[in-house]
């Protein structure tokens, strides 16, 4: 069976690029085009296709997309917290998930959860690899095995840190956070155990034979991203791009679709030099990017720091955010943080968007503002990114008022009727409107 790129390099349109066409208000020929370039992914594992998968597109013909991270981790939570999460970030709008479970069963938890989820589903098989063994202990065939298992369970997309080298662990001396990766200090421990070269790098041939036959895309995993604004665009980083980039071509030529992962931690003068590099390095693969966080200085906010960085980034080339929560650097997030989480990333994807002139993007905005400008209300709460908040703080401000009613007002509780601008203009308008 040939994979999405192998169709379309054969200049085949499948039903799953009619699919995404539709939802895109894109012409199928674009996805197919843009597809057979590798300049566009469609994480689409042929059993969870089969299965309850509504098919996407990530790359730059196409609207950003953002992804949320959930898990059970091995020192708290549970499998029905992670499941009202997935549900929680899924209301919000989520249009991908990964499973970075650390604790538990982890089969039982990752089948489970794909069988309630209907976006693109991602993991990151090297975190079962060390379950119930020490780092020193990982073998090349437990590697295999598992990633075979985990595509036979219908994931999407791996991350794949592969582009870590040996030779890379000498650039990082002058680094304030060193590896911030889960993954990526993985596989280092283990070099530097074993003296030989990253396991993922030399079966990298055989892992692209296992995700070729079901198409899951490769997520090819920066080990090295930068955990402070310190540390971005630094030589190790830089470094491990150019693998990347060789990883990339790779996998193409195997078959087999591919994005790039990326920082991490960039101040907002790099975030346009960096999607450049990745551009230019892995040949237009789709970008997927962590934020990026412009500052370092805001736990507790980060979903801020990492939404102000995605919109950048995704206007100078990312395709794909990576989700951040309130709760980054603290702890494990909570529902309310994970809905905080999507909800700030859509709105960073949305105005990347609008910026860049994406399809119609920029109508939402204006159906919003005609509302606000007619005193619409039920329209204006409608349309907002987050209805249920909006709607919640609106009828809070109603019932705290001395409004006569909910939904009938032509003024809100911020200005009151007679300092009301919009009311105003409105009147303004009638009158210009009868003299004429």
């Amino acid at each position: 069976m040939s994979t999405q790129l192998e169709l379309a390099r054969e200049g085949q349109i499948s039903e799953v690029m009619k699919c995404v066409a539709q939802q895109e208000g894109v012409d199928v020929h674009i996805i197919r085009d843009e597809l057979a370039a590798g300049r566009l992914v469609i994480p689409a594992n042929t059993i969870h296709l089969a299965g309850n998968l509504v098919p996407a597109a990530v790359g730059r013909a196409v609207s950003v997309k953002i992804n949320a991270n959930i898990g059970c981790s091995s020192v708290r939570s549970s499998l029905d917290g992670e499941i009202e999460k997935m549900k929680v970030a899924l209301d919000a709008g989520a249009d991908a998930m990964m499973d970075l479970s650390t604790g538990g069963d982890l089969d039982a938890i990752r089948e489970k959860l794909m069988s309630l989820c209907p976006v693109m589903f991602g993991t990151v098989p090297v975190y079962e690899v060390i379950m119930d063994r020490t780092v020193e202990d990982i073998d090349t065939s437990t590697i295999l095995k598992i990633v075979e298992k985990q595509a036979k369970q219908g994931v999407d997309f791996f991350t794949i840190h592969a582009g870590l080298l040996k030779e890379h662990l000498d650039l990082l001396g002058s680094r304030v956070c060193g590896i911030v990766s889960r993954g990526g200090a993985l596989m280092a421990k283990w070099m530097v155990h074993h003296n030989k070269q990253n396991p993922m790098y030399e079966l990298f041939d055989d892992l692209c034979d296992i995700m070729r036959q079901y198409d899951v895309c490769f997520s090819l995993g920066d080990g090295l991203r930068p955990g402070c604004i310190a540390d971005a665009t630094d030589e190790a980083q830089i470094a491990e791009l150019r693998t990347l980039g060789e990883l990339t071509q790779r996998a193409q030529e195997k078959g087999c679709q591919v994005m790039v992962e990326g920082p991490g931690h960039v101040p907002y003068d790099q975030i346009q030099k960096n999607m450049e590099m990745q551009q230019e390095i892995c040949n237009d693969a789709p970008f997927y990017v962590l934020g990026p966080l412009v500052t370092d200085i805001a736990p507790g906010y980060d979903h801020i720091t990492s939404a102000i960085g995605g919109t950048a980034a995704a206007f100078y080339g990312a395709s794909f955010l990576c989700y951040v929560t309130p709760r980054e650097h603290l702890g494990l997030p909570n529902t309310d943080d994970v809905r905080a989480g999507v909800v700030t990333s859509k709105i960073a994807a949305h105005a990347a968007d609008v910026a860049r002139g994406f399809g119609n993007a920029a109508e939402r905005d204006r159906r919003i503002s005609e509302a606000r400008a007619n005193l619409d209300w039920e329209k204006h709460l409608d349309e907002a990114i987050d209805t249920k908040t909006a709607r919640a703080m609106y009828e809070e401000a109603c019932k705290q008022s001395t409004m006569p009613g909910q939904g009938g007002e032509d003024y809100c509780t911020m200005c009151g009727k007679e300092w009301c601008s919009v009311r105003i203009n409105k009147e303004l308008r009638t009158t210009v409107s009868s003299k004429q």
